[in-house]
């Protein structure tokens, strides 16, 4: 390159980072420096968070701004990473050559940029969620000052309000933030019919599952349903490959009530996610309800139930891959009725007799007595309100720790 030509190519770079930095140290906001950064480089550009959120765009016009976020085959897509934090991503779409070095500048301004903007942001997040999750962990000690802290965090509890837990299966491997992206599309989802509806991750990171729970303040159980439906429309809508189970509180008259609300929720997810429906209501899981007070004040006792009665089934499916415990449950369900059962099931009677019998051997409980059908039955229940999933189900992909997601109850 002529000694001329590479002077001013340096200059126009120091020229385009002038105008870049200018924007950052003014205070300008994060729009102001994307705007800078594209007309310094001749460039169109948009910043997304790591939930999918676009935070700025700067484009020529509407269709260059809908090519740039499609992600256009002259489109290229740049991590924003502070540290080892990703923050979100750069599209851009370059009408010269920016050269590897100064491309690199401007996402590492642009990421620092989005780092402070947000900051203050997630910390309100992380305090929020805190709030929540003490809430309905347990009964406040000091419902005066659980309101309180509420109030200042801009969550008012005062009049109580409902819970959903909602949870999300990938069907197919999924990208890094997609648990992130799950929580944004159920808070947008429930605040479509509730707008100061919070939802707070609970499920961690390294399970096959992302979990939410969502405040519903002061909503009650009409209002609940409508904010329910919404989210699960949301979620269809924006989360492709997914499968999704929800469960709904009963409304809480109180700041004070909120922690039950949540253990009705967490319940009404856990039947759901066994049964066949995507979305229950405290009220419609029948006679699980009777387990509920057992799994909160008792849990060991309610594991020891279900580890004398159905667990035997369960790790004999998950080592055999067999289906003894869809047996028992068609059997049940057939007010044991051996080919009722077979015809549920499009299998053979000697196949469902045969099954029984490893039943009864594994387990020790006899399917032809009142007394065996009764304790398995219960053994079935036990098992789902404990939250865990039977062979087949989304939580026993690989590497989720033997078909099981802890899901309890707090103690």
């Amino acid at each position: 390159m002529p000694t001329s030509v590479a002077g001013a190519s340096a200059r126009l770079d120091l020229a385009a980072l002038d105008a870049i930095t200018e924007a950052v140290e003014s205070g300008a906001g994060l729009p102001a420096v994307v705007r800078a950064a594209a007309h310094a480089l001749d460039a169109s550009l948009a910043v997304i968070d790591r939930t999918g959120v676009v935070l700025a765009v700067a484009a020529r016009s509407p269709a260059d701004e809908r090519a740039l976020l499609a992600g256009g085959k002259d489109v290229s897509t740049h991590v924003l990473r502070v540290a080892d934090t990703v923050v979100g991503r750069l599209a851009m779409r370059a009408r010269s050559d920016l050269g590897p070095g100064m491309t690199r500048l401007v996402v590492t301004l642009i990421a620092s940029e989005v780092e402070r903007v947000r900051g203050p942001e997630r910390a309100s997040e992380e305090a929020i969620a805190a709030f929540v999750t003490d809430l309905l962990a347990a009964p406040p000690a000091d419902v005066d000052a659980a309101l309180a802290r509420g109030r200042d965090l801009g969550v008012d509890v005062e009049a109580g309000g409902s819970v959903l837990v909602v949870r999300a299966h990938p069907l197919a491997p999924a990208d890094e933030g997609w648990r992130q992206r799950f929580l944004a599309v159920a808070r947008r989802g429930a605040r479509a019919t509730v707008p100061s509806s919070v939802a707070v991750l609970t499920a961690a990171d390294g399970q096959l599952v992302a979990e939410a729970v969502v405040l519903l303040p002061g909503a009650g159980d009409d209002e609940a349903a409508r904010a329910a439906d919404a989210l699960l429309r949301e979620l269809h809508a924006a989360l492709a490959g997914f499968a999704f189970s929800l469960g709904r509180s009963r409304p809480a008259a109180g700041a004070a009530d909120l922690a039950r609300a949540r253990n009705e929720a967490l319940l009404a997810a856990n039947v759901a996610e066994s049964g066949d429906g995507e979305a229950l209501a405290f009220e419609e899981t029948g006679a699980y309800r009777l387990l509920l007070s057992a799994m909160s004040e008792d849990p060991a006792e309610l594991q020891r139930f279900y580890a004398d009665t159905v667990e035997p089934l369960v790790a004999y499916d998950n080592q055999y891959d067999t289906d003894l415990v869809k047996t028992l449950e068609a059997f049940l369900e057939a007010d044991g009725n051996v080919a009722g059962t077979a015809q549920r099931l499009f299998t053979h009677r000697h196949t469902i007799r045969y099954r029984l019998e490893r039943v009864r051997d594994l387990s020790g409980l006899d399917v032809s007595s009142s007394d065996g059908r009764e304790k398995l039955s219960l053994g079935l229940k036990a098992m789902r309100v404990l939250g865990i999933a039977q062979r087949g189900g989304p939580a026993s992909e690989p590497g989720s720790g033997g078909g099981r997601v802890p899901r309890s109850l707090p103690g």
